[in-house]
């Protein structure tokens, strides 16, 4: 069985669609309001604007950081954490650089993530890596990233942007997210202190409630209010009154 209230604070609520235009992220803001999620995963620019809308409601603010790619300079990377930080923002999500994972400059790799890292220390906000595993070739590399990640005491790790989309045989694109090998893999080689996030394809409360099995605390999710819709049916609660959007018109995440 499960408690409403602990399966909402697992929950951060997305809002990372390009398409997204200030009227989406208020919906969204609400959204995430009203079922009292642990945060909401904004875009950068709107982050100012989410820490007045969302305080004193227990919604905290978290933005991205080189997104979706990780291709930024570690000096961008450093640049746009500042000011997310100064601007109030409680999570920062950043994303490896993943050309330099694929070639193994584990050197770089730590580098990056020590200077992002003490830069969210010195506001107080939590630090969650992206590995963006769709684009790693095997579990061999994904363990690296952990154990770098165990040795800096970073808060969470995180499977997927959910934009990381691979070319299959037929000329089409898609991600698998987060997938049950890949969660086990990083919960099995992180050490308890390292979270664990599940980005792309939490989309119903089964999902929600397996991937808790595997150890996952956090989640980010586009369809909160479908999910913790079903939670509050299956307890016997009443639904909460609907607002103007079932859902935020995005991707998975």
């Amino acid at each position: 069985m499960f408690k409403i209230e602990e399966l909402a604070k697992m929950i951060d609520h997305s809002l990372l669609h390009p398409t997204m235009t200030k009227a989406d992220l208020v919906v969204g803001m609400e959204i995430a309001k009203k079922y009292e999620v642990a945060s909401v995963c904004i875009k950068p620019y709107a982050v100012a604007d989410a820490v007045a809308y969302l305080r004193n409601t227990g919604v905290l603010v978290g933005t991205v950081i080189g997104f979706p790619h990780g291709s930024s300079t570690i000096q961008s990377k450093h640049a746009e954490t500042e000011q997310a930080c100064k601007e109030g923002a409680h999570e920062i999500d950043m994303v490896v650089n993943i050309g330099k994972v694929l070639e193994g400059d584990w050197q770089y790799v730590e580098e990056e993530m020590a200077i992002i890292l003490d830069c969210c220390r010195s506001h107080g906000a939590v630090l969650k890596v992206i590995f963006e595993n769709d684009f790693l070739p095997d579990d061999t590399t994904k363990i690296m990233l952990c154990s770098i990640c165990g040795d800096l005491e970073v808060d969470f790790v995180k499977t997927s942007t959910g934009y990381g989309f691979c070319k299959n045989e037929a000329g089409f694109y898609s991600y698998e997210g987060a997938t049950e090998h890949d969660l086990r893999l990083m919960r099995k080689n992180s050490p308890p202190t390292v979270a664990i996030k599940a980005a792309g394809g939490v989309r119903t409360l089964q999902d929600l409630l397996r991937v808790r099995e595997f150890g996952v605390t956090r989640v980010g999710a586009t369809a909160t209010s479908v999910i913790l819709e079903a939670a509050r049916k299956h307890l016997g609660l009443p639904a909460l009154s609907k607002i103007a959007k079932v859902d935020t018109p995005t991707t998975d995440y």
